[in-house]
């Protein structure tokens, strides 16, 4: 069994992948590396709130930063991250197919 930090660490970072914007956000990561301007657009938030929520993600390492003059530019911060991801798209894509059925 994990230590308790360990678990109550993992719960932090699935309660950061549970909000629909925020993922809307690191799947346009899976891409590449994106300037918070783009994604904004990408999650439907201001710059300003897409901002605190990459301020979120940074803290907890799901994603990293890069700065170029002005600019930052935000990407996956590790593979496990992109792993995570790849994991949820797969499950829910198998569910469908299994259970068609079935709404979500």
């Amino acid at each position: 069994m994990p230590a308790d930090r360990d678990v109550v660490d993992t719960a932090d970072v699935f309660g950061l992948l549970s909000d629909p914007k925020r993922l809307r956000m690191l799947m346009a990561l899976l891409d590449g590396e994106l300037c918070v301007c783009d994604l904004a657009a990408v999650s439907g938030l201001s710059e300003s709130a897409a901002s605190h929520a990459l301020r979120l993600l940074r803290a907890h390492r799901v994603v990293s930063v890069r700065r170029a003059g002005r600019m930052a530019y935000y990407r996956l911060d590790d593979a496990h991250v992109r792993m995570l991801l790849d994991v949820a798209v797969a499950h829910i894509e198998h569910t469908e197919a299994v259970h068609p059925e079935r709404e979500l």
